[in-house]
Parts: C-alpha cells; sequence; structure tokens
C-alpha cells in the first residue's frame, strides 16, 4: 500500500492538538535533533507513538504543504558557512503555509554550542520584495549583508508537527520533497522523510527517539538548502556533502526494495 494513504489514515489516530496550545513548545531558540529515513517507515512510526504524542490540527487539516524560497549573497556566503563547517551560522528565507497563505521571513542562526536561534517577521503572502520591506529586520540579524541578497532555490514540502507536553518536546516530520532552482530545474525526492526533535533540552529517553532507534534510524545532519543548492544548483565544494548524498542513494534503494538502511 502506498505509505502515504497509510499516513493519513494513521494521523486520525491521534489526539489534536491547536496552534493556541504549542505557545510553550514553540522554541525559537532550541536543540536541533535530525533523522533521516525511508518515507515507507513512517507509518509504523507514527503506529508506535500515538499514545504519547498529538497532532497539529488546522482547520480539520494535519498535514501541511510549506513553500520555502532561499536566500544568499552573490558569492553565496550561507551556502559555504555550511559546507565548511563553520559553528556560527545562518540562513534566511520566506517561508509560506500553503493552507492558509501565512508568510514570513525568517533568519535561522546556529551558534557554536549547537543551538538554533530563529527569528521571524511576518510578512503579505506573495511578497518577495524582502530588501525593501524589511532591511531594519536582517541588518540586525545579518549586518549590510541584507542588501545583498538574492532569491537562489525554492523547496517544498509537506509536514506533519507533534507534540509531547509531557517530554516538553515537538517533532516535526517533512516529506514528498521538491527542490526548483528557479530556471525550471528541479529535483524531487519522493522516499525521503526528515524527522526533528525540537526541544530546549535532550530529549534522548522521550518515546519517539526509542522508537527511531528501533526502526535503526540514526542522526544525521541535514540542510534542505545546501543539499537543494548542491543538488540543483551544481554549487561548488560538495565534498563534506557526500556522506549525505550515499545516505540518501542507501535509504532510496531501500525505498525500491533495493536494499537496507
Amino acid at each position: 500500500m502506498d505509505p502515504c494513504t497509510d499516513i493519513v489514515q494513521i494521523l486520525k489516530g491521534f489526539e489534536p492538538v491547536g496552534l493556541d496550545e504549542m505557545g510553550s513548545v514553540r522554541y525559537m531558540n532550541r536543540i536541533d535533533t535530525k533523522y533521516l529515513f525511508s518515507v515507507s517507515k513512517l507509518p509504523r512510526l507514527l503506529m508506535n507513538i500515538q499514545s504519547e504524542y498529538r497532532a497539529l490540527e488546522i482547520e480539520k487539516m494535519r498535514r501541511f504543504r510549506y513553500k520555502t524560497v532561499y536566500f544568499d549573497t552573490p558569492d553565496l556566503r550561507f551556502y559555504f558557512q555550511h559546507v565548511t563547517g563553520k559553528l556560527n551560522r545562518a540562513k534566511v528565507r520566506i517561508r509560506t503555509y500553503e493552507s492558509n497563505g501565512l508568510t514570513f521571513l525568517e533568519v535561522k542562526q546556529k551558534s557554536n554550542k549547537g543551538r538554533t536561534c530563529k527569528s521571524r517577521l511576518e510578512k503579505e503572502p506573495g511578497d518577495m520584495n524582502h530588501i525593501d520591506q524589511s532591511r531594519l529586520f536582517l541588518n540586525d540579524l545579518i549586518s549590510s549583508d541584507a542588501d545583498n541578497l538574492k532569491a537562489v532555490i525554492n523547496t517544498g514540502f509537506t509536514r506533519i508537527t507533534l507534540v509531547n507536553f509531557r517530554q516538553s518536546e515537538r517533532i516535526t516530520i517533512d516529506y514528498d520533497l521538491k527542490w526548483n532552482n528557479l530556471k525550471g530545474e528541479t529535483v524531487s525526492m519522493p522516499f525521503l522523510a526528515i524527522a526533528e526533535i525540537k526541544s530546549d533540552k535532550s530529549t534522548s529517553q522521550s518515546l519517539f527517539f526509542s522508537q527511531l532507534k528501533e526502526l535503526g534510524i540514526r542522526k544525521s545532519g541535514f540542510s534542505k538548502y545546501a543539499m537543494g543548492m548542491a543538488m540543483v544548483n551544481g554549487a561548488p565544494k560538495q565534498n563534506s556533502l557526500k556522506p549525505k548524498f550515499l545516505l540518501i542513494k542507501k535509504i532510496r534503494d531501500e525505498f525500491n526494495g533495493n536494499g537496507a538502511a
């Protein structure tokens, strides 16, 4: 059976949670831990955690399509920060929640202590003119580079958000990923799922973490921006991304029944 069909049915078994209840686990300053795996494992993972997690529901929807436009400087400063392993790094994006049209300009910064801080500014839907409209916001966070930013790549994906209030834990699971380089060239990964645990502390004792471990899913950093730039735009200095390309191939082969990941 199509795993995406299973996902729709399984999500109906979760207790719902609304946006107004999620304030205590929004974590704009947090620890992020990512896990990559075959989307074929997602139905079983969801079934095994229903007892302790609630699913975000908005207007009777529990899966949400996101569109993100990433921006960078002409010399790709943010891309190179990632692929060269810089500990203090940033990403700039405009994200649109397609279910309701809400649009935010976001700056995501990662510190040398492994914490992620996200700042955002609400915008009018479809407003990509971030420099003129949001100059002060950007200048405060990334200094004079705000004047030179340009759109370099789009991403789209479907997201499920789960909450465990007892563990003070929020989970996002992204799948059906697509990248577009603004020239019409695209890459799609229907076989890939990316889970991210977002918390203000370690969540190694959580049910979600234990189920990932049981399914043989290990922690793996992953940047949608850096990978998209490498795959679709052919950005340079890709050596540090080779382990991710190998992991993605392994997951694709598992999904297609050609191996195990």
